[in-house]
């Protein structure tokens, strides 16, 4: 065996001999997969692997990121339903295949897969899918969050149809504001830009402009609301411009938890993590779908990226399943034999393995 391989393997099984002190709720149970997150793009994820007979956890802290919203929109066969109504049915879909859900947060996990709860509980797994989702970065102005989901939206194609012909204001943050703007102009022909701390270029007030989207500079301080409705939006110098709705480009972060960076994933200038296009990232053995790697897809899309990962997660345990048996199925020649050497090499390398 080349001594780098064989050094890189004495370091994973120190790791293995550490992790055997964890004591985990049964040591006979090791997932094939542990799922982090319950959205769209984790359950359509259990529910292929569940589906393909795999032992599939998927653990969910209960804190989904469209909660404030009364509806889901866009979603085919789906449109207009509650968000809590999507996640029960898909709780009680893959539980159907055997999939259980575990109502915890994930604070960490360790190599080797075992996957710490706030709990206390461990859970051994030989995979794992990454689906929690962003977290929405909204401005200091007094009732953003109060009436964020509900008439201070993000996205038209989810909201818009809802708030069509309605006197509706965007609101100047990030860039792409303005393009935000231009966007919503399709949905009412009474849109307000609200300046805000946005520094507007001449092109861009040209094109607003030229769409008869009103521009209203001056700083914004709070969302007037009467009768829990939005009613104006309230600038600095006291000015109250009547609304029934307002859009924002909110900034999306990644959650703090530091669960891929510990993993070994490599992220991208956004600070998302970078994944193929089956959801696999940089680290052996871990995947990624939803909106944790584009912040932008809808919830169909999410739900469609957990379904690609869950087919290729599949497909890798396929492979070393049969790696395995065929390695159990060959004569032992030795400790350093051939079959012995191709699975050190696979389980300490994963898919770096190939040129070495």
């Amino acid at each position: 065996m080349d001594a780098k391989i064989y050094d890189m393997a004495k370091v994973q099984n120190t790791a293995q001999a550490q992790n055997k002190a964890l004591v985990y709720d049964d040591r006979s149970k090791v997932y094939d997969v542990v799922v982090v997150g319950g959205g769209a793009a984790g359950l359509s994820a259990a529910l292929v692997l569940g589906r393909a007979r795999r032992r599939v956890a998927v653990v969910d802290a209960g804190a989904p990121r469209n909660a404030p919203a009364a509806r889901l929109q866009g979603y085919l066969s789906r449109d207009g339903m509650p968000p809590a109504d999507l996640l029960a049915a898909g709780r009680a879909e893959v539980a159907g295949y055997g999939v259980e859900s575990v109502e915890d947060q994930v604070v960490g996990i360790d190599a080797g897969f075992f996957v710490r709860l706030a709990s206390g509980r461990v859970l051994k797994a030989r995979r794992i899918l990454v689906a929690t989702g962003v977290g929405d970065d909204l401005p200091e102005i007094d009732g953003a969050r109060q009436r964020w989901g509900r008439d201070l939206l993000h996205c038209p194609y989810c909201h818009g149809w809802e708030v069509r012909d309605q006197p509706l204001g965007v609101l100047g943050t990030l860039t792409g504001s303005v393009q935000h703007a231009l966007l919503v102009r399709q949905w009412s022909e009474d849109v307000v830009f609200f300046a805000h701390t946005y520094d507007l270029s001449s092109a861009e007030r040209a094109q607003l402009d030229a769409r008869r989207v009103r521009i209203v500079s001056g700083e914004v301080v709070r969302l007037v609301v009467e009768d829990d409705r939005l009613a104006g939006v309230e600038l600095a110098d006291g000015r109250v411009i009547a609304r029934t709705a307002v859009f924002l480009r909110p900034g999306n972060v990644p959650h703090a938890d530091g669960l891929l960076t510990g993993l070994g994933c490599r992220l991208d200038e956004a600070g998302f993590v970078a994944v193929d296009a089956t959801g696999q990232t940089s680290a052996f053995g871990v995947w990624a779908a939803g909106n944790v790697v584009d912040p932008r897809a809808q919830l169909i899309t999410s739900a469609g990226a957990g379904s690609a990962a869950a087919i290729a997660l599949n497909a890798h345990l396929v492979q070393e399943d049969v790696e395995r048996a065929v390695a159990a199925s060959e004569p032992a020649d030795g400790v350093f034999s051939a079959a012995m050497e191709a699975r050190v090499s696979r389980m300490v390398l994963g898919d770096r393995r190939h040129g070495i």
